[in-house]
């Protein structure tokens, strides 16, 4: 039995060499960048998801081509990002509704009246919108790190990117990288932006992922070419997009004290069972912040809850928000030290993915607790030049 599988081994690496020799190349997507197709190392599937929040913005100012390109060059399985639009309906890459915390924008006299007040989830918030501003505005501004006790020499050297531009850099990536895009505050976008034919900020998001080949369920075969998740808040808009793709959702579930912000729908609500049987019906998994998992008192974990259990026992998935390395937001049980936190989450509570603000730390624990080298057996193999084989396959 060990033979013949080696023998179809073999059979496959000549099946490889010869596609690479007759077939030529054809790039993944438009980019000057990959003019030529090679076979991409593909994305592990077999230990939890290192998803890059925001990029490595643990180093470099958040949501960035740079945070993005450091996070694939440390290892993240996906790079996720916020979207939310300009005044002229172009998607940006940005978490905030407003520019104040994390641009230049203040410094700019021409912008001095810009400044609104909006109802955002029940609550009146003034500052600089990015839907008052256009895409031209917008990439005319530069961004800062948000947290001031972290590296501050990338200030102001980096702009907002756009939906597409995030999209590019994965795809641009010389090994399978996921993306992990979020709909960011849809009702507030759609109260604010309009575009043609009553088109809704969801179906532009949908419509410009299927523009770079975005399709396909969860581990089906055009999704391991071009892994997705989409994220968000807002169950409504979930099950809005689930009849315009396939392409696997994740809801993200706040603090037990905020409600839905679409449905009003409360924490423990949405964390019942007979909701997430309903809601497995249309999304693969839920993202929740990780002290609703494992409650915290005076900065110690208590008993952990039972819902990663419960999801898992209505088959979805489970991506708990956000991993830190900085003291001010380990908990005291860890002794300060980031890898017993990801130690602690990845066997005992056992989660699916873990969205982290440092995507190299996650990445050296796992390779050095479970190392893609290890996967050894001949029907790994298989599987693993299979997939190869497969990115040369035209959709």
């Amino acid at each position: 039995m060990a033979s013949s599988r080696w023998y179809i081994v073999y059979v496959i690496l000549f099946i490889q060499l010869f596609s690479t020799g007759v077939r030529g190349a054809r790039s993944y997507h438009p980019l000057s960048s990959q003019s030529y197709n090679h076979a991409k190392q593909p994305l592990q599937t077999f230990r939890p998801y290192n998803i890059a929040h925001r990029g490595s913005n643990g180093e470099i100012p958040e949501e960035t081509t740079a945070a993005y390109l450091r996070a694939i060059e440390e290892g993240a399985d996906f790079i996720e990002t916020d979207i939310l639009s300009s005044k002229d309906g172009v998607l940006i890459c940005f978490h905030d509704v407003i520019l104040d915390d994390t641009t230049d924008v203040g410094n700019y006299t021409k912008f001095a009246n810009r400044k609104r007040t909006y109802e955002v989830q029940g609550q009146n918030i003034t500052g600089y919108f990015v839907v008052d501003f256009t895409i031209e505005e917008l990439k005319s501004l530069r961004v800062k790190q948000r947290y001031p006790f972290r590296d501050q020499q990338y200030n102001w050297k980096f702009s907002i990117i756009t939906f597409e531009e995030f999209i590019s850099i994965g795809l641009d990536a010389k090994r399978t990288v996921g993306i992990y895009p979020e709909i960011k505050n849809p009702v507030f976008i759609n109260q604010h932006v309009k575009w043609a034919n009553g088109k809704r900020f969801e179906d532009i998001f949908v419509e410009t992922l299927k523009k770079y080949g975005y399709k396909g369920s969860y581990m089906s075969r055009n999704w391991l070419k071009q892994p997705l998740f989409i994220q968000s808040f807002a169950p409504t808009s979930l099950i809005y997009i689930s009849n315009l793709t396939h392409s696997p959702k994740i809801l993200l579930i706040d603090d037990v004290t905020v409600p839905t912000q679409d449905t009003n729908q409360s924490y423990w609500e949405i964390t019942s069972d007979s909701y997430l049987q309903f809601i497995s019906s249309y999304v693969v998994g839920i993202g929740p912040w990780k002290d609703t998992i494992v409650p915290v008192v005076n900065n110690y974990l208590t008993t952990p809850t039972d819902l990663v259990a419960r999801a898992h026992a209505h088959n979805l998935q489970v991506h708990p928000y956000t991993y830190r390395n900085e003291n001010q937001f380990l908990h005291f049980d860890f002794h300060q030290d980031p890898y017993a936190e990801y130690a602690y989450w990845i066997h005992k509570i056992r989660v699916d993915g873990l969205f982290t603000d440092f995507t190299g730390s996650l990445h050296w624990y796992q390779e050095w607790t479970s190392p893609v080298k290890d996967v050894k057996s001949a029907d790994a193999l298989l599987r693993k030049i299979s997939g190869m084989i497969s990115s040369y396959e035209e959709p």
